[in-house]
């Protein structure tokens, strides 16, 4: 894809089979107490912490070419809104991503994000506007059946200039994260590949009208959070593997 990486270790040796492209992200992160986050992770999985502190991350954006290797996008599935919430784990000494909810407007990406990468994906009705300043109107309401019903409301632009984010940095260690970890209903831990060039990033405000995103998690998020926008950024995933 580049020759730009920041990556800590390599990629995998067999092909990739799924590319995408995300745009009009914001990450948003709050710190939260670990003994809050740890007890909410499966046996297995290690919370990775910056500060003493775990990290809550809500991350709305859009979805678009959504398709396998080698294949058009495909008609309804290939363009989506995606909203979730993560924290940061350790599992074999790799650092990754772990998702507490993936909530999407699309109801067939949903079932097939479910049954193939063992992930909390649910269906959510969302909409997304934006203006000439570039600041972004993204809602959010989940709708999955026997599901918490959760909220989310904001308008969030860039407020600064773009950078790539220096390795060490708090910035760096949020979003520089090439794989994503999942479990399966006996415990069993996956681990989820991904590449694409280093993120860029530039400070951000967000004005946030409603967010009920954490509240089935038993926390509440306390305090501004650490806000970054990211330029859109093309990604390749390979298939998900037993750790």
């Amino acid at each position: 894809m580049t020759e730009r990486t920041d990556r800590t270790w390599p990629l995998p040796k067999h092909p990739w089979v799924m590319r995408m492209r995300w745009s009009h992200l914001l990450f948003a992160h709050w710190p939260v107490e670990v003994s809050s986050v740890r007890k909410l992770l499966p046996a297995g999985v290690s919370l990775d912490t910056r500060d003493g502190m775990a990290w809550i991350g809500i991350v709305p954006f859009l979805m678009s070419d959504v398709a396998p290797r080698c294949c058009p996008p495909i008609p309804k599935l290939s363009r989506f809104l995606e909203l979730n919430v993560r924290t940061y784990v350790i599992v074999n000494g790799k650092p990754g991503v772990w998702f507490f909810s993936l909530d999407a407007e699309s109801k067939l990406a949903v079932r097939i994000a479910r049954a193939t990468f063992n992930l909390p994906y649910m269906d959510a009705e969302m909409s997304i506007s934006h203006d000439k300043e570039e600041s972004v109107t993204y809602r959010s309401s989940r709708t999955h059946r026997n599901e918490p019903s959760v909220e989310y409301e904001a308008t969030y632009g860039r407020e600064g200039d773009f950078f790539e984010a220096r390795q060490g940095s708090l910035e760096h260690w949020l979003t520089s994260r090439y794989c994503l970890y999942s479990a399966n209903r006996e415990g069993t831990i996956y681990r989820g590949e991904i590449d694409h060039p280093p993120w860029t990033l530039a400070p951000a405000v967000c004005v946030e009208s409603v967010n009920t995103m954490v509240a089935p998690l038993g926390f509440s998020l306390q305090g501004s959070p650490h806000l970054m926008v990211a330029q859109p950024i093309d990604v390749r995933a390979w298939i998900v593997t037993r750790c």
